[in-house]
């Protein structure tokens, strides 16, 4: 029997992933009852709350796209409209996915309460699904096979430590999405690892660059003691630095890369930039969940897939500048 190129792919992935030290744990539902590779098409869908063209996400759908060229399967990404956090949309979304029947369901969790239905019913109708980016605090309650990404309480408290160690002594943590589960647990983190520094969230409306800015401005008039900031996303960093300009008393950071965030850190105008490795989100998103749908195989045994927090500093950020310009950073 001919062994179909995506089948290989899995192989040599397998191997990748045990040779990283990574346990695959067999379960039922997955390969064919002989062993044997299924002779059939594999289609997966990945559905987030990111869009493309945001600068995070285009990462993450560039791992998608190279493990679906990598394998050979079908794969098809989507996300809702707009620039506003939706997750009735996405919800919607899932629901259109589990109606065109795919091999398995890949997944961001911003909001489990309101994806929560959604993904049961893909689960009901025999659908694995697994998470990427968020919902690591509840994939294993829902019934996921397992979540890659990095868990965002921890990071934020790595976060706040660093900040810490800087000197700052009055922080705000700028939300560009609050009720997004993710999010909130990035400012809470750091509030934890600041050890007692104040903190305080701020809602911006990123929509509005300028408006954010402007809040963001106002936030420092209002209290000429802060002296760091955290934002939680490249695209909260960009007005939080056009705010910052000629100000060199206030500390920033963000989450997250962009070739702008990057160039800030080399220059010295941001502290540290917290890498979660999204293309990996992506990447192993769609490859993980193909080795389950073709071989029942689980790395890890169903244990979170870590892919950060890492952080970039004007120590290491030249050298992630070149990879951020090919998409992978």
């Amino acid at each position: 029997m001919k062994t179909p190129r995506w089948a290989a792919g899995l192989v040599a992935l397998g191997l990748i992933l045990a040779a990283c030290g990574a346990q695959q744990a067999t379960s039922t539902g997955g390969a064919d009852g002989d062993g044997e590779s299924a002779e059939r098409d594999m289609r997966i869908v990945v559905v987030t709350h990111g869009q493309a063209s945001d600068p995070f996400w285009s990462v993450v759908v560039n791992g998608v796209n190279q493990a679906r060229d990598d394998l050979g399967i079908e794969v098809e990404y989507n996300a809702p409209q707009g620039d506003d956090f939706d997750v009735v949309a996405m919800a919607q979304l899932i629901d259109t996915a589990v109606a065109s029947e795919p091999d398995g369901l890949v997944i961001s969790n911003p909001d489990p309460s309101g994806l929560e239905a959604a993904i049961q019913g893909a689960l009901d109708a025999g659908i694995p699904v697994l998470s990427i980016n968020s919902g690591s605090d509840v994939y294993a309650d829902l019934g996921l096979l397992t979540h890659i990404g990095q868990t965002e309480f921890e990071a934020g408290v790595g976060a706040g430590e660093r900040m810490a160690a800087a000197g700052v002594t009055n922080t705000l943590c700028v939300n560009q999405e609050v009720g997004n589960v993710a999010l909130d647990l990035r400012c809470q983190g750091f509030a934890e690892g600041l050890g007692g520094i104040p903190s305080r969230v701020v809602a911006v409306d990123l929509s509005d660059a300028t408006g954010a800015q402007a809040g963001i401005q106002a936030e420092l008039a209002g209290d000429p003691t802060i002296d760091g900031i955290l934002t939680l996303g490249p695209t909260g960093a960009a007005p939080a630095l056009l705010a910052l300009e000629g100000n060199d008393a206030v500390q920033l950071a963000t989450f997250d890369l962009s070739p702008e965030v990057l160039t800030a850190i080399d220059e010295g105008r941001m502290l540290f930039a917290i890498d979660q490795q999204q293309y990996l989100q992506g990447y192993l998103g769609v490859s993980v969940m193909a080795l389950y749908v073709q071989y029942g195989l689980l790395p890890g045994g169903g244990d979170i897939i870590r892919t950060g927090p890492g952080f970039v500093t004007p120590d290491n950020a030249a050298q992630v500048i070149e990879l951020s310009s090919e998409g992978i950073r």
